[in-house]
């Protein structure tokens, strides 16, 4: 201890020894001032080293002698003092980087995920979900969310919106369980349904029974497809030709002219713009062909609308109020389970519906694109019936004795 407290306050340029160690640093500094600082000096496993123990401005004569004290017992025990340093202050990084909120845990699970979602419409909901809804944990730490904090945010939406209630649930689920998979949390997931949620919230399907798209009965699709061949405006031909081809909405309107083979009278749909993520090859029927060879094929996109399904769904609003461009899917699948003899399989692919059973999805490896092609074309001749005509007045007969 051979240094004073009013020496370390005015102490010259260079190193002053106060024993067992411990020194002080006196250095120039670029406006000529002297930069004082603590440094512990000791050899380990034949190496010097230099442990800097802070500034005299913020560390006293004392506070040095007992940091330097505490290096020397870590010493005896054979620990680095130093390297014993460093792998703390990692360790306090780790816990900061780990001590993520809800929302940070949000915002990198949609960054992950993100890219494997096609449709624009899937990620602005998921994420407007997860941040609308989830206000009021959006700022806790996501170790901190637990079942009641969980119930917080689906309660309110359950019976009023219990669809979206629903949907939010499994994506709080998804995003809670991406945290574990991180590290960030542990223990069972507050959000699962299973043997948990369950238990407290009614079942989504007892509240509010499941709405479907409404859809036009098929035995007026013909007088309905006259009126759409009677208006002139790209939309009309825009849903047309998803009638015809029993497309998505989002399939058409992503529709290419590099997708479209005139001679084999095919569209083919990459996969990457597919609900089940296959490529996906339409077999046009002749309507479905001149509604394309009527259309101008110098760009890129097929339906060049600013917004295709916009423009379908208020053209249909105008003919049809209340049905939706996707309830024509239903109608087609009604009209071929009820009108024809195509197999089951056929009509699932050519509305490109994942196969329900495990065991035909391993072995069927075609497409059964021929019986599809006969099946679309049926469908357009179906679809270009003459419309029916009211009986004529004229025509009627009275049986009323004449007086």
């Amino acid at each position: 201890m051979r240094l004073t407290a009013r020496f370390v306050q005015h102490a010259p340029i260079g190193w002053h020894c106060d024993g067992r160690g411990l020194y002080l640093q006196c250095a120039a500094a670029a406006d000529g001032a002297i930069c004082r600082s603590w440094a512990y000096r000791y050899v380990m496993n034949g190496r010097q080293r230099y442990m800097g123990l802070g500034s005299v401005a913020d560390i006293s004569l004392a506070e040095a002698r007992e940091k330097a004290a505490g290096a020397r017992k870590l010493r005896l025990e054979g620990i680095d003092p130093l390297e014993a340093r460093q792998a703390r202050r990692a360790a306090a990084r780790l816990e900061a980087a780990k001590a993520m909120t809800f929302g940070q845990c949000v915002e990198a699970y949609l960054q992950a995920h993100e890219a494997a979602w096609r449709n624009e419409k899937h990620r602005a909901q998921w994420r407007m979900t997860l941040t609308e809804y989830c206000k009021s944990i959006s700022d806790l730490p996501v170790q901190a969310i637990d079942t009641d904090l969980v119930l917080k945010v689906l309660t309110p939406l359950w019976k009023t919106r219990t669809e979206t209630a629903s949907r939010l649930r499994g994506r709080i689920e998804r995003v809670l369980a991406w945290a574990k998979g991180r590290g960030l949390r542990d223990g069972d997931n507050p959000a699962r349904w299973s043997g948990h949620l369950k238990e407290m919230l009614a079942a989504p399907a007892k509240i509010a029974a499941v709405q479907h798209h409404a859809a036009l009965p098929y035995a007026q699709i013909p007088d309905f497809m006259a009126e759409l061949r009677n208006r002139d405006s790209l939309a009309a031909k825009a849903l047309e030709f998803t009638i015809l081809t029993a497309a998505r909405t989002g399939e058409v309107t992503g529709a290419q002219w590099s997708e479209i083979d005139f001679d084999a009278k095919c569209w083919t749909i990459p996969s990457n713009r597919m609900k089940a993520g296959q490529e996906h090859k339409v077999p046009l029927c002749e309507r479905a062909v001149k509604i394309l060879q009527s259309l101008d094929r110098r760009g890129g996109p097929v339906f060049p609308l600013s917004n295709v399904s916009m423009g379908m769904l208020d053209l249909l609003r105008s003919l049809r109020p209340g049905l939706t461009v996707h309830g024509f899917r239903s109608t087609f699948m009604d009209w071929a389970h009820e009108m024809t003899n195509y197999p089951k399989t056929a009509i699932d692919m050519s509305l490109a519906h994942k196969l329900d059973n495990k065991v035909e999805r391993a072995y069927r490896r075609g497409d059964l694109y021929i019986k599809r092609t006969k099946l679309m074309a049926n469908w357009g001749e179906y679809c270009g019936k003459p419309i029916s005509k009211p009986i004529s007045t004229a025509a009627v007969i009275s049986l009323r004795t004449r007086p």
